[in-house]
């Protein structure tokens, strides 16, 4: 636990845009890498770091948003563990973005929740919530009408303002990180094309190939496509989860067609498919996650990784059961489970690890306008 005194002498440090030992780490690190620039070629973290002579916070803040920790580099560095540099640039880099969090959260008191959104909070929260709202469902929980349990404007209400407040959050976030990173990445506006190929970037996960295509590494220095294919798949269910509701929403609004709904109406598609690609995607990086080489990443972030994870399943897999069991008399606690992980995945949602691709995606959309500046100055793009 900080006593105040720290507390206040780190606030003044950031006032002062003086670098917290997480960031003077990785200052250090990049210093020996862009002595080498073994690694250059690997992703565009070294890509950016090659345009640098100095590494000031908002610089260190770019470099380790724009990381996937892949985790490739430490495997070739000449310099990692146990060499006395102890180059280790996914842990460092790790370490770094989940300060960035923290410190760009908004509001800023609740930026202490990364550090506290863990797999037991996560788990109790949704299991509370999903309690709650059993427990205030109509007397007749045994109807096969999903409204007949909660009225439809009772889950509005629920959930329209915890959804618009987690985007809202987020979206202040990455606001006060791009008017930090915008400074020592470029001025120049971001273009069409910039912002083509940070999107094309993002959605296929390019930075996880490695450098050379074939993956990234995991547990040991083999090569591998497994966690790029768990990533996909748990974006694009999500994506696809997202999609169903908000066409459901369109049906409801706007024909006046009510849940729930049958194959092959799309919410039911669309939902169906995320589902699956949700459950397949969370269980394969949990699995992932503990074959990870142990020094890939963060240690300490493995509970608010975890945390996440496990509710992203939660939401998938209770959906799923719902669905499956609509006219059985389980359906008033399954939809309850359902509808309250779903509440703990979008209040947790701007402090937890979701975070990550927010302001990765940031990060590679200045990267974009970064290197076209410096290639347009003959400084040397990609």
């Amino acid at each position: 636990m900080q006593t105040l005194e720290a507390l206040t002498q780190e606030a003044r440090a950031l006032a002062r845009g003086e670098l917290s030992p997480a960031e003077s780490e990785v200052a250090r690190q990049m210093q020996i890498c862009n002595a080498c620039r073994y690694c250059e070629g690997f992703c565009g973290t070294f890509l950016a770091m090659t345009r640098r002579l100095e590494f000031g916070k908002a610089d260190v803040h770019f470099l380790a948003n724009l990381c996937h920790n892949c985790g490739a580099c430490l495997h070739a560095c000449q310099y990692a563990p146990p060499h006395e540099f102890a180059v280790n640039v996914p842990r460092a880099m790790a370490q770094v973005r989940a300060q960035t969090y923290a410190d760009y959260a908004w509001p800023a008191p609740l930026g202490k929740l990364y550090q506290r959104n863990g797999l037991t909070l996560s788990m109790a929260l949704a299991a509370g919530l999903a309690l709650f709202l059993y427990l205030g469902a109509n007397a007749d929980t045994h109807a096969k009408n999903f409204y007949a349990i909660f009225p439809h404007e009772l889950l509005v209400g629920l959930f329209a303002p915890v959804f618009a407040f987690a985007v809202l959050a987020l979206g202040m976030g990455v606001r006060r990180f791009l008017n930090d990173v915008g400074p020592v990445t470029t001025d120049a506006p971001c273009t069409a094309a910039a912002a083509q190929e940070a999107t094309h970037d993002a959605l296929r996960l390019k930075y996880l190939d490695g450098g050379h295509g074939e993956g990234c590494n995991n547990e040991d220095d083999a090569f591998t496509q497994s966690r790029r294919h768990a990533h996909h798949l748990t974006f694009y269910g999500f994506l696809l989860c997202l999609a169903a509701t908000s066409v459901a929403t369109v049906y409801h609004y706007a024909f006046g067609w009510q849940a729930p709904y049958d194959l092959p109406s799309l919410p039911k598609l669309l939902g169906a498919v995320g589902g699956v690609m949700l459950c397949v995607g969370t269980l394969s990086l949990f699995h992932l996650k503990m074959q990870r080489h142990p020094l890939h990443g963060d240690p300490a972030q493995n509970a608010m990784d975890f945390g996440f994870i496990a509710l992203l399943f939660l939401v998938s897999a209770s959906g799923l059961a719902l669905w499956l069991l609509r006219d059985h008399a389980l359906m008033a606690p399954s939809m309850a489970m359902h509808l309250g992980s779903v509440m703990a995945l979008f209040a947790t949602l701007p402090y937890n690890k979701f975070a990550h691709g927010i302001y990765r995606s940031a990060a590679l959309v200045r990267h974009a306008v970064e290197k076209r500046q410096t290639h347009r100055l003959g400084l040397g793009g990609d």
